[in-house]
């Protein structure tokens, strides 16, 4: 052993310094640091001290003693909460003992072990008690903590429902104090309300009072404003009569002359009650001669007096009737003067100037004058006899004879006052008052200009999953079709593409079968076709209508075959499919170019837009550019936060912020355009579509739209429109209210599903109504009570309410207060994305409306064997089960001879004087009938049930 330190030995010998210089002490060795060296001769004597310490020496040095103590804690909570501590001591003892060589030794050896072997498993077994000792006091705890924790949730929950039933006592109570509150209020208001009836009341007969007071004022004025007219018109007539009286002077030889009449003053002298009488009607007819005159001429037709253009005076009262000669007829010795005026004679007739009794007693020609009328779509006979300048009696007639029983303020159709308009000699022609092409010559210069190249409009139609929105993203270079619920196209979209030679404008229409009014107008506003077809799929349903769509409008169609990389394409199967829809490709000698193409690895999509371009060149596509733009209405809808949001797509013209555009029966000035990705825009050209706000309302899609002069001029014109087609649609549902209702009568109680559809779009808002409505059948009919676009609100829910309806939102949403009224009042609401989910749910819907069809099933047949005549119950039928079985309250129906004799009901079944309620086959019982005692022995019964099956459309 090396000389080390204390410090070093304490280290080998893993004990602490002072530990080993207190033992080195003890053994004699004077070391007081530890940093003193230690010499092998004090190591030996610190071990001889060792030994010696631990009962070494008396065994002759052969036996060394080690004894270990290590103690533990483990903590646990009590019953109580609190965290307890329970230490655990671990004590060890080893002896190690050096063996000899002798027996004696090596016995004394081998007990020695067996001790400390027995003391060891001593030691074990008592860890292992006191480990025990210690889990069973845990368990105790734990049991003592799940008691506690089960006491506290009990008291909590007795708690709560002391908590909820006193809530429920102050809620009552406050419900009381409510229903009397509202009792006081109700009690009030009606007394106020009483009140103010009864203050009405009093207003209503003063007001009716004073009214009273007024007319018989005014009638008072007026007959005072009479008598002093009449006096005034006899003061003329006296004058006039006395005028008459004077001697004249002529400077021509003197005629002889003619005997005179009866003079009229003396049968005035005889009767003098009857002249005032005359003259007061004469002087009535005085008053009223100027106001008929008046209007007369304003109409051009008939007045007093007065020169025609041929310098002849026409007739005083006289109607210049077209195609008509009208003479006028004196009366007693009524003239006229030669300005016209009627003169009053004695016996209340007419007198005139007897220069002009000759030649106004004969008959006089009048002149005709043909008009230009303007015929609307609707116009009331009152109004064709003014524009004609004629009486509305005259025109009357003129029905009455071509078989129209009209009355003066009845409407009449366009043809037949174009009719009667050519028959009275008249030139009638079309009023088109809300036509843009029947503007002035002014108005239609604003639309024209140079014409100069534009971009060709391309429509992509196609079959709903061929592939049109992907070949689309493909060439924009975006991924539309990723944002589209259930992966199909439920607008139309509209985008422009620049390309190497030139920029082409793009429409995206849906292939659902739904969307068959859009796919229309998408190939209506369109100037070539791509019709989409799959490889790997052919000519589908939506296929055949896109190409009847594309050759009603007369567009070039350019066929696309998508899904061409697929192995399981099969391009020339698409191409006879085709051929027998008449779209021939320009192999086989046709027009339509035929490409195939793949959206995910470009194949082909170079030589499509090529082929497009040619086509767009061949047609030779211009429009003027400096010019109020015109165009069409691709879709429409109402955005929360933008209000009425419009797609355009200009077709000729250029459209720029702040123009005033008239769109079918709206109008609006265009606040803010953004493009098909949503940037601002301040103008767009031709053939370019572009997103507009500022109209006054949602206008159709499908409307013709073009920019106006006149902000006024574009608001009588919508609401003229407007007016026209809703005269136009009561008009139709009279007339079918009157065509169905007796079909209506006949077909009995049919029931009704009232539907509530709001939608983004308005194209989306067409087509759901349209599927929806097509779902009708003769005993279940879908009835769209509303329908249009934007969010559902609250008035929409008291809609539904009233009519007891669904509403059904598309892409849309209710609003707050819309969802709590609806909760409120139990109006269902559904939302849908995917327009053939929501025919679907609705189909489901209306066949669980559909009365059941109900079957007979035979279960069992009964042979009457015996008949019991009972006083109280009636006849019984004494029978055997002969197939089957019998059940009570069953059908049954009564053979004999094979001869079904009465077919009812049965009323009870019984064994053995027992109620039973079935009966099987092999045994007998007794049967009663319901309503039916004519049995006899022998007959049959044959028993069946009837049940329901439900049924689907």
């Amino acid at each position: 052993m090396s000389l080390n330190t204390v410090a070093e030995f304490a280290n080998e010998l893993k004990k602490s310094p002072e530990t080993l210089l207190v033992q080195l002490q003890a053994a004699g060795v004077s070391k007081r640091a530890i940093t003193d060296v230690l010499t092998e001769t004090d190591k030996q004597k610190l071990l001889s001290h060792l030994k010696a310490a631990h009962g070494q020496e008396s065994e002759g040095k052969k036996k060394i003693t080690l004894t270990t103590k290590s103690t533990s804690e483990i903590k646990q909570a009590d019953a109580t909460g609190k965290a307890r501590t329970i230490q655990v001591e671990v004590r060890k003892k080893r002896t190690f003992i050096k063996r000899d060589d002798t027996p004696e030794v090596a016995a004394e050896a081998a007990a020695r072990s067996a001790q400390a072997a027995q003391a060891s498993k001593e030691l074990v077994r008592r860890e292992e008690e006191a480990r025990k000792q210690a889990e069973m006091i845990k368990q105790q705890e734990d049991q003592l903590a799940q008691e506690r924790q089960e006491r506290e949730e009990r008291e909590r929950k007795e708690r709560e429902a002391e908590e909820r039933a006193r809530a429920y006592a102050e809620a009552e109570a406050a419900k009381q104090r409510q229903v009397k509150e509202a009792q006081k209020e109700a009690q009030a208001e009606a007394a106020a309300a009483a009140e103010a009836r009864a203050k009405a009341q009093a207003e209503a007969r003063a007001k009716a009072e004073e009214e009273s007071r007024q007319r018989a004022a005014e009638e008072a004025a007026r007959a005072k404003d009479l008598e002093d007219r009449r006096r005034k018109a006899l003061a003329e007539a006296e004058a006039i009569r006395a005028m008459m009286a004077a001697p004249k002077k002529v400077l021509v030889a003197k005629k002889p002359e003619e005997p005179k009449k009866a003079a009229p003053a003396a049968d005035a002298k005889k009767d003098p009650k009857a002249a005032p009488a005359k003259d007061a009607k004469d002087a009535k007819s005085a008053v009223k001669a100027p106001a008929t005159a008046a209007k007369d001429d304003k109409s051009g037709t008939s007045g007093r007096g007065g020169k025609d253009k041929d310098g002849k005076s026409k007739s005083a009262w006289g109607s210049d009737a077209p195609g008509k000669k009208k003479e006028i007829k004196t009366r007693g010795d009524a003239g006229g003067d030669s300005r016209g005026n009627w003169r009053g004679g004695p016996k209340g007739g007419r007198r005139g100037n007897d220069r002009n009794d000759q030649r106004n007693s004969q008959p006089q020609q009048q002149e005709f004058r043909a008009l230009e009328i303007s015929v609307p779509e609707t116009i009331t006979v009152a109004e064709l006899a003014h524009k004609m300048a004629v009486k509305a009696s005259e025109l009357i007639k003129v029905l009455m004879k071509m078989g129209q029983m009209v009355t003066i303020n009845q409407p009449l159709d366009q043809d037949t006052a174009m009719i009667v308009v050519e028959e009275m000699g008249h030139t009638a022609k079309v009023a088109a008052l809300d036509d843009p092409e029947a503007f002035s010559e002014e108005d239609a210069a604003r639309y024209t200009g140079e014409l100069l190249p534009r971009a060709p409009v391309v429509t992509v139609m196609g079959h709903v999953d061929h592939g049109k929105t992907s070949l689309l993203d493909y060439i924009r270079r975006t991924k539309v079709a990723t944002g589209e619920a259930g992966g199909i196209t439920q607008h139309i979209g509209a985008y422009h593409v620049k390309t190497p030679r030139g920029i082409v404008t793009f429409l995206d229409t849906p292939g659902h079968e739904a969307f068959t009014a859009m796919r229309a107008r998408g190939a209506q506003s369109t100037d070539i076709v791509i019709l989409v077809c799959a490889a790997d799929d052919g000519v589908m349903p939506q296929t055949k209508e896109a190409i009847k769509h594309a050759k009603a409008a007369g567009v070039p169609i350019v066929v696309a075959i998508t899904k061409a990389d697929k192995p399981e394409a099969n391009p020339e199967k698409v191409k006879q499919e085709l051929v027998a829809e008449e779209v021939v490709p320009e192999e086989y000698g046709g027009d339509s170019p035929f490409i195939a193409v793949s959206s995910k690895t470009g194949m082909g999509i170079d030589e499509l837009l090529e082929n497009v371009l040619l086509q767009a060149e061949v047609l030779e596509l211009k429009a003027p550019v400096d010019a109020s733009a015109k165009g069409l209405v691709i879709e429409a809808q109402l955005d929360k936060g933008r209000g009425t949001v419009a797609t355009v797509l200009v077709q000729s013209g250029t459209l720029k912020v702040g123009d005033v555009v008239l769109a079918g029966q709206t109008y609006g000035r265009v606040r803010a355009m953004v493009d098909e990705d949503g940037k601002q825009t301040k103008e767009a050209g031709p053939s370019i579509p572009v997103e507009i706000q500022g109209l006054n309302e949602v206008p159709q899609a499908g409307d013709d739209f073009m920019v106006m002069s006149d902000e006024r001029r574009a608001r009588e014109i919508a609401t003229y429109r407007a007016g026209k087609f809703r005269n136009t649609k009561l008009a139709k549902q009279q007339a079918a209210k009157l065509e169905n209702m007796f079909s209506e009568m006949s077909a009995g109680n049919v029931q009704t599903l009232p539907l509530i559809i709001k939608a983004d779009v308005q194209g989306s808002q067409e087509a759901l109504a349209a599927s929806l409505l097509k779902l009708s059948t003769d005993e279940v009919k879908v009835q769209v009570v509303y329908s249009g676009v934007g969010g559902i609100s609250e008035s929409d829910v008291n809609l539904a309410l009233a009519s007891k309806a669904i509403i059904i939102g598309f892409n849309v949403r209710a609003d707050a207060q819309a969802r709590k009224t609806a909760e409120g009042n139990d109006v269902d609401i559904r939302y849908y994305n995917i327009i053939y989910d929501a025919v679907d749910e609705v189909k489901a819907a209306m066949s669980g409306m559909l009365a059941p069809e109900k079957r007979e099933e035979i279960i069992g047949m009964a042979e009457i064997r015996t008949v019991f005549v009972a006083s109280k119950i009636g006849t019984v039928a004494g029978s055997y089960i002969t197939q089957g079985h019998v059940t009570r309250n069953a059908h049954f129906r009564l053979l004999r001879d094979n001869v079904v004799i009465y077919t009812g009901e049965i009323e009870s079944l019984r064994r053995m004087k027992d109620d039973v309620k079935e009966v099987k086959e092999g045994f007998e019982c007794g049967i009663k009938l319901r309503n039916y005692n004519d049995i006899r022995e022998g007959d049959m019964l044959e028993v069946f049930e009837i049940k329901e099956i439900a049924r689907t459309l």
